[in-house]
């Protein structure tokens, strides 16, 4: 969707960009100080650690670093999170929510992992027929 990359007019530093895993999968890198509005979709994996404001779908795994922020509801295969997200998570395999985390919504995984100071209002369901599909 947005290629190998994207150059921020005033550094000239990528702010968005597309590495390859030892896996083989694509991990696209959306940089500090980079903001999406509105939708965001992506068919491989992602690291977070700038802002997105709209609905995030990530067909593989999902992370999130310090300092990351979502305001909307996100849909992944599997999502590691140290950020703050304003809406619903739906994962269809793993959560884990690290010592920074903070969520305001409701969660839905098959499984979760939560670490001591890791943060989250809202309902919670986890097991192996709450998990929704990503495609």
């Amino acid at each position: 969707m947005f290629g190998s990359s994207t150059k921020d007019s005033k550094s000239g530093n990528s702010s968005i960009s597309t590495t390859q895993e030892k896996d083989g999968a694509a991990t696209t890198v959306i940089a500090k100080g980079t903001t999406i509005e509105g939708k965001f979709a992506c068919g491989e994996n992602v690291r977070l650690d700038g802002a997105i404001h709209g609905e995030v779908k990530v067909d593989k795994r999902f992370v999130m670093g310090d300092g990351s922020y979502v305001q909307g509801n996100i849909i992944a295969r599997d999502a590691a999170i140290k950020g703050k997200i304003k809406g619903d998570i739906h994962v269809k395999e793993a959560l884990h929510l690290m010592d920074s985390a903070i969520i305001e919504g409701n969660i839905t995984a098959k499984t979760m992992v939560v670490e001591e100071g890791a943060r989250y209002n809202g309902t919670c369901r986890i097991g192996e027929g709450n998990a929704p599909s990503t495609k």
